[in-house]
């Protein structure tokens, strides 16, 4: 294989792939965004094409060798990372037999409700079988049919002819490793969410227990291996359309949970990040499994080692920015730098606004909610909707918070390192420092995903003994603190004690309880 000396690391994500090229030392030497469209469509459809994420790598790599040229040829390792919960129908070849359900997908959740329901019944799930699904899989499906087990029924009932010719289901990630390498591989984080994987210590691998319960087929599921393996050398083909040598070895990469993750340093057991892009998430390794039924989340098998990772998922965060930003005249594609860039004054009442877009996971799993500015005046401006977009999205975000925080074994005290495309506005990144009391931290914001997909492949490399190690590196590299500010902390604490009324309200109009 080939001997490089740089790392090309990709996540994937729900609109677009972000590309670099990494060091020794875990560097970012260079940096690329490459978009793609998704199919929304009536009944809750999200689909994405395969091949457009391949071609957006190819784009991006040919990008960077134009501004750098000659960094390809010195690559050494190629990792992804990917957006989970999506189901790829491919054919031996690894051909798809359709577009990709992606995560974003409700179509499934009736028949998500029927797979987990059932008498005897608590909070919507029928308990002997959720009691084996927890000592099993420590947790179970979402009601909101946003699983891959959900949408693989889905395709077995609606879609009978395609799941006949299906070989594998993919998640996004394990499609890439195929077209680059020709094998057919997960990981732990994506075989997880699958809710057909045992997940106890020394068990890990898929369940024939869970299989025979809800009467889904493992033939179809890929092998599980671990993040940080190379699965094998990029292939002729795909050498030629991405410009890389054709012996490049391909590591198995990971989920973006995991790879955000890793990007934050916080890898310490019980430290916490969090993370704000198309959907927000609170998250951090700890020693072993956790789970709060009631509040919808739980620690899942780790893309390395499959080390316990937990996490505590908000549907809606940068996708309900880019609804208000639309909603007030910035285009379809909103520049969101420009649409919270002039929030006026903080005012006590401003409008609410709950960013239920998507339904909701955490910590109340119901896929019915909805989105809701509420409080509305006559001399409310645009500038006030703004204000309601960036507090709702952060107070929602401590509705999640507050739930983990709970948890025996979670570092409370310290900066909480926060990642992902909205930690970039620095409004955003102090409301959420305001709304939780605590110090949060950025450093490389929008890339930290790619840095700790790199990490995945910095043990092959020679550049750190464990994953562990190159991930901690990114720790120290905080570019920005935003510590709380008191009289904005004490206003939204006061605004808080009122959502929280609306919000049960609302919620309990939807038919569930706060």
């Amino acid at each position: 294989m080939s001997r490089g000396t740089l790392i090309i690391a990709a996540e994937f994500g729900t609109s677009s792939v972000k590309l670099g090229v990494v060091a020794e030392g875990m560097k970012l030497l260079s940096r690329r965004i490459e978009s793609y469209p998704v199919q929304l469509g009536s009944g809750g459809v999200a689909e994405q094409r395969p091949e457009e994420w391949w071609a957006a790598l190819a784009r991006g790599l040919s990008h960077i060798e134009a501004d750098m040229p000659g960094t390809l040829s010195r690559a050494g390792a190629l990792v992804f990372s990917a957006q989970m919960a999506g189901v790829t129908c491919v054919d031996r070849d690894g051909v798809p037999l359709r577009p990709a359900i992606i995560w974003q997908d409700i179509r499934a959740a009736r028949l998500a409700r029927g797979l987990i329901g059932g008498f005897p019944e608590a909070l919507g799930y029928n308990l002997p079988r959720l009691a084996k699904w927890i000592r099993v899989a420590n947790g179970a499906p979402a009601k909101n049919g946003m699983d891959p087990i959900a949408k693989m029924h889905f395709l077995m009932r609606e879609e009978p002819e395609t799941w006949a010719r299906t070989y594998r289901t993919l998640d996004v990630k394990d499609w890439l490793v195929h077209r680059a390498t020709g094998r057919f591989v997960t990981t732990g984080d994506s075989a997880n969410l699958t809710w057909l994987m045992d997940t106890r210590p020394g068990r890990e691998g898929w369940s024939e227990t869970l299989s025979e319960m809800t009467g889904t087929p493992l033939d179809k599921l890929p092998e599980i291996v671990d993040g940080c393996e190379v699965v094998g050398e990029l292939t002729p083909r795909a050498a030629a359309e991405l410009g890389l040598p054709p012996d490049l070895a391909v590591v198995a990469g990971g989920g973006d949970v995991t790879a955000t993750a890793l990007g934050s340093g916080a890898v310490e057991d019980g430290a916490l990040h969090l993370c704000i892009s198309t959907s927000a998430w609170v998250s951090g390794f700890f020693p072993k499994r956790v789970i709060s039924v009631p509040h919808s989340y739980a620690t899942v098998a780790s893309a390395a080692g499959f080390r316990p990772l937990l996490i505590a998922t908000q549907e809606s965060a940068g996708s309900a920015l880019e609804w208000v930003a639309r909603l007030m005249g910035y285009g379809d594609t909103p520049d969101l730098a420009a649409a919270y860039g002039e929030l006026g004054t903080w005012r006590d009442d401003d409008p609410f606004l709950l960013p239920w877009f998507a339904g909701e996971r955490v910590p109340v799993d119901n896929d019915a909610l909805r989105g809701t500015i509420y409080g509305l005046s006559i001399d409310h401006d645009r500038q006030a909707v703004a204000r309601a977009a960036i507090e709702g999205v952060a107070l929602n975000l401590r509705w999640a918070y507050d739930s983990v925080a709970k948890k025996r074994g979670v570092q409370l005290d310290g900066p909480l390192p926060l990642v992902g495309g909205g930690a970039a506005n620095p409004e955003l990144a102090q409301t959420v420092a305001d709304a939780l009391n605590r110090e949060v931290t950025t450093g490389e914001t929008r890339f930290a995903g790619v840095l700790g997909t790199a990490a995945l492949a910095a043990p092959y490399m020679g550049w750190d003994r464990d994953v562990w190690h190159a991930a901690a590196r990114l720790g120290n590299r905080v570019q920005t603190r935003y510590a709380p500010l008191p009289g904005r902390r004490e206003m939204l604490e006061r605004r808080y004690a009122r959502l929280r009324t609306l919000r049960k309200r609302m919620v309990k109009s939807y038919g569930s309880g706060a």
